[in-house]
């Protein structure tokens, strides 16, 4: 007899509806999170060792090596606190200046301080440096802005280095290069000898070799539209023309010069009432210069392999690290990992080679890390150390500075694998097979692409954009696999493709990150499918909620007021205000519900919008920039929706 027998009609039917709310509500809670696939942990650092980390290394033995921004190297004995014991810390040499990156090759340690790379060498194994040796070094303007990256170990045993540009008061906003080989990558043998590799970098923090080949990731500025990940062969020009200046030294295989590029290119160099003033975007501009036009007239500059769309996949990219645990870190296996100081938060990168250059597709992958993250390495057990700082930049999280590791639970999670280009459109492959149902309707899939503006200002809105047109989807057997056919691809664009309507075969879930970004080179050859190879099935996505007496029913109709959170999500995407605010946490900026509780008006938050007044908020280091690139139109419904938030 079950033990609700003894309830009459009413009470069945009251109790079978509680039931249902209870269970929906049980599945909402467990939805799965990153967490419950990829765990981070928190290495706890002696008082006396403040971690700004400036590169991360691990060793043979399993220890780790980390050197600070403050200038010293600690060495720590179990960092992963394997068997519950606690990390030990060792402070084995300082005195350095700035040391951004740090690499351990037979016995001895090399990092690149701000003028030069040095050799660091334990002489009688106590493991304390006692030599401090210059390798190479190059001029200093002790301009704030001149950090140098690295170094990263050559296929040959050589070093690569990577350095900043300078930003100085008149035109502040305008990088230059004021001594040699700033805006450079370096390659430097352990004899000392330099070659200048390539130039056009701004503000290249991140580095990394992949297959034995170099790249690295820039920072959105002037004439970089967004972030982005860059294959650098010997002898390209990347973009920012301040390096330009010195090509014309001994050893550049770089002929472009300044006076040339200029020559075709305008710098935007405008003065009003007697000042040069900074150029900005020019909304609806005629035929604006983008990096694939301009490649037309001077061959040597370099696409970026992959674009992180800003404010998207954060906002100052930092270190890559490419998985070769061969399954310990998870699913991953030869793919790139790419940090993110400002939005403290690391990306994951598929690349792929059509018609001889890079390309392919970013995701999220791991959000949440107490500071800035800006070097990891991978461990012999496949964790992955986390070194992080936010000193004059701000960022999210809840620390200034930390080491952290990030290990995988063994759980496999739902997302898409890969991302390959197609003739006509794109092969995803999943982790898990899909629900061939809902991947075969159209309405499962949605997106947009776009382009950003090659120009002097800083940064580019999301330019050209266009929404895709699917024409049909092909979904494999197995359901490991969709190919999506669009009614056009567009070379050189980004393709940002969500799929929010496709579930888990397994578990009914939806895929942990359902957007890709595809940063499409070139459109491979070969051939497309026919119409009689895919579905073209549409149908409307149901959605149920739970009301308040636990039954479900359909949403209520959207007000046209105030947008919901839902609704306004792909404005503050589109305009990149994720990238400094969050919904309910502090981050470079206060939060949108901290902004709602200063009681602006609409119309006020607009004109912040465009004119920000950074006094109104001291207590955060990085000022906002002007957004005169946000239409008034969404600039008022983001700020409707922000002074909704405090009620």
């Amino acid at each position: 007899m079950s033990r609700y027998d003894g309830l009459t009609g009413g009470a069945k039917a009251i109790m079978s509806i509680f039931l249902v709310g209870v269970i929906q509500v049980s599945m909402a809670q467990k939805a799965p999170k990153e967490e419950d696939y990829y765990r981070i942990t928190t290495i706890p650092a002696p008082q006396d060792a403040l971690i700004e980390a400036g590169g991360v290394q691990s060793l043979p033995d399993g220890s780790l090596a980390v050197c600070t921004r403050r200038g010293d190297v600690w060495l720590i004995d179990n960092p992963s606190m394997a068997n519950g014991n606690q990390p030990i810390f060792k402070k084995i040499a300082s005195g350095l200046h700035e040391p951004l990156g740090l690499l351990y090759k037979n016995g001895a340690f090399y990092t690149a301080q701000r003028g030069e790379l040095t050799k660091l060498i334990d002489t009688n194994g106590d493991e304390i440096i006692d030599e401090y040796q210059c390798l190479y070094s190059w001029p200093l303007s002790t301009n704030y802005h001149e950090y140098s990256f690295g170094p990263v170990q050559a296929s040959d045993n050589d070093f690569f280095v990577t350095t900043n540009i300078a930003f100085f008061n008149e035109e502040w906003w305008r990088g230059k290069s004021a001594v040699p080989w700033r805006g450079w990558t370096l390659k430097i043998s352990e004899s000392g000898q330099m070659q200048p590799w390539a130039t056009g970098m701004r503000s290249p923090a991140g580095y990394g070799m992949v297959d034995d080949e170099l790249f690295y990731t820039d920072n959105q500025g002037d004439w970089v539209g967004s972030g982005a990940l860059w294959h650098l062969p010997k002898g390209v020009f990347t973009g920012h023309p301040a390096g330009l200046e010195w090509t014309g030294q001994k050893g550049s295989p770089i002929e472009l010069t300044t006076n040339k590029f200029y020559s075709k290119i305008d710098k935007r160099r405008i003065k009003k009432n007697g000042r040069f003033i900074p150029p900005v975007n020019i909304e609806n501009e005629q035929n604006p210069d983008f990096m694939y036009t301009v490649k037309k007239v001077f061959p040597e500059l370099q696409l970026p392999a992959v674009i992180l769309p800003h404010g998207v996949l954060g906002v100052s990219n930092s270190e890559l690290q490419q998985d070769k645990t061969e399954g310990k870190f998870g699913p991953f296996n030869s793919q790139l990992f790419v940090g993110d100081m400002g939005q403290s938060k690391i990306m994951r990168v598929v690349l792929e080679k059509v018609k001889g250059e890079y390309q392919g597709a970013a995701f999220e992958f791991r959000s949440g890390f107490q500071s800035g993250v800006l070097r990891m390495d991978f461990d012999q057990n496949g964790n992955l150390f986390v070194g992080q700082t936010n000193r004059g930049w701000g960022s999210a999280g809840t620390k200034d500075s930390g080491l952290q590791f990030v290990t995988w639970t063994g759980r496999m999670p739902f997302e898409m694998k890969t991302v390959k280009a197609m003739p006509d459109g794109f092969e995803i492959e999943f982790t898990k097979p899909i629900d061939i149902k809902s991947a075969e309707n159209l309405n499962a899939y949605k997106g947009k692409t776009y382009i950003y503006k090659y120009h002097p200002v800083y940064g580019s809105p999301q330019t050209n954009s266009e929404n895709i047109d699917l024409k049909g989807v092909r979904v494999s057997k197995d359901g490991l696999r969709v190919r999506i056919v669009l009614s056009e691809l567009r070379q050189y664009y980004v393709h940002e493709i969500t799929l929010d309507g496709i579930r888990s075969k397994e578990s009914g879930n939806p895929i942990l990150h359902p957007t890709f970004y595809y940063t499409l080179n070139n459109v491979p050859d070969g051939p497309r499918l026919q119409s009689t190879e895919f579905t073209t099935k549409r149908s409307n996505l149901k959605r149920k909620v739970i009301t308040k007496k636990g039954s479900t029913a359909k949403s209520k109709p959207l007000t046209k007021k105030i947008p919901t959170d839902s609704q306004i999500q792909p404005l503050l995407k589109t305009n990149t205000c994720i990238a400094c605010h969050s919904k309910e946490k502090r981050m470079t900026g206060p939060s949108f519900m901290s902004i709602a509780k200063r009681n602006y008006t609409n119309k006020r938050i607009v004109e912040l919008i465009y004119n920000p007044e950074p006094k109104n908020w001291p207590e955060y280091a990085t000022p906002m920039a002007p957004m005169p690139n946000v239409p008034e139109e969404e600039a008022l419904k983001i700020a409707a929706w922000i002074n909704s938030l405090d009620d």
